[in-house]
């Protein structure tokens, strides 16, 4: 173990990276970070007391500091959820609050309705509730409506055969081995994932060598349908009884729009929706950093 954390091999050849920060003999709390295949940031230590919380930062399979990096094998929700229980048994933790947003809620929520008595509470930012129909809503409606040359540009390799499920078509592009083939859909996928992000999005660097590795884990997982029953996390939601909830949600989320938080806090009486106005999907956006640090504050209370 380092003094920062340390990788906990969780089988199947993976090692995952998890970080403990805070007070040792504080509110326990398990945060996961978006993508799939983001990593954490150093600056998710901002939304917790340091004080107050025991936070649990892990990395998922393949991301981040875990090892190996960007590997699919052994990759899927199931496999992530069973690393979540395996990180708080090893920690002797009984029960912790669950901090996630976009990927991060998914994931969240799947461990919740897996493990309700595990969960004191959830804080979500950017509801994603893993379904086809949430990323064809943001990588076609919304990508073509906001960002037409960035939908031009991922879209325009694909052949006419393609073009009759294009996103499939995109993640088989991605997870090509061949860099001719996935090298510039790669870099239009995390353009245009960017662009959805923020509501002022910064132009694009240049083109270098390095390629994002996000784009990879996120191919494998949608193409996989997030490794999830259809709509499972709505039907389950009945299983998150008893369990409180608060939902920061921002109005103008081009990548998970309101009405998915919506949709669950309709099916979940214990969650509560607080929505930021004029913000977009971005967790770096300051009301809505400010609006998932309150919710925490607010659920360890």
């Amino acid at each position: 173990m380092t003094s920062d954390g340390f990788h906990l091999d969780v089988g199947d050849g993976h090692a995952i990276w998890v970080a403990p920060w805070g007070n040792p003999d504080g509110v326990p709390v398990v945060f996961l970070h978006g993508g799939p295949g983001s990593g954490c940031a150093p600056s998710a230590r901002g939304l917790f007391d340091a004080a107050r919380c025991r936070v649990i930062f892990i990395d998922q399979r393949g991301a981040g500091r875990s090892l190996p990096a960007r590997a699919r094998h052994a990759n899927t929700t199931q496999h992530l959820i069973e690393d979540i229980e395996r990180v708080r048994q090893y920690l002797k933790i009984e029960r912790w609050l669950v901090v996630g947003g976009s990927w991060g809620a998914t994931l969240g929520l799947a461990y919740a309705q897996a493990h309700p008595s595990r969960v004191t509470g959830l804080g979500l930012r950017a509801v994603f509730l893993g379904t086809r129909a949430e990323l064809v809503w943001a990588l076609d409606t919304a990508l073509a409506a906001f960002h037409p040359a960035l939908h031009q540009a991922l879209y325009a390799p694909l052949t006419e055969d393609e073009r009759r499920a294009p996103l499939t078509a995109i993640w088989q592009r991605i997870l090509d081995p061949d860099p001719a083939v996935h090298t510039a859909t790669v870099r239009a996928f995390y353009r245009a994932e960017r662009a959805l992000s923020e509501l002022h999005p910064a132009q694009p660097g240049p083109d270098t060598d390095h390629l994002p590795a996000s784009p990879f884990l996120e191919a494998h997982y949608f193409l996989n349908d997030c490794f999830l029953p259809p709509d499972s996390l709505l039907q389950s939601a009945a299983s998150l009884a008893g369990i409180p909830g608060i939902l920061v949600q921002a109005r103008l989320d081009l990548l998970c729009p309101p009405v998915m938080s919506h949709r669950l806090a309709a099916l979940w009486p214990d969650s509560e929706i607080r929505m930021v106005e004029a913000a977009g999907h971005s967790v770096g956006h300051e009301q809505v950093f400010a609006a998932l640090r309150q919710a925490v504050s607010d659920l360890t209370a």
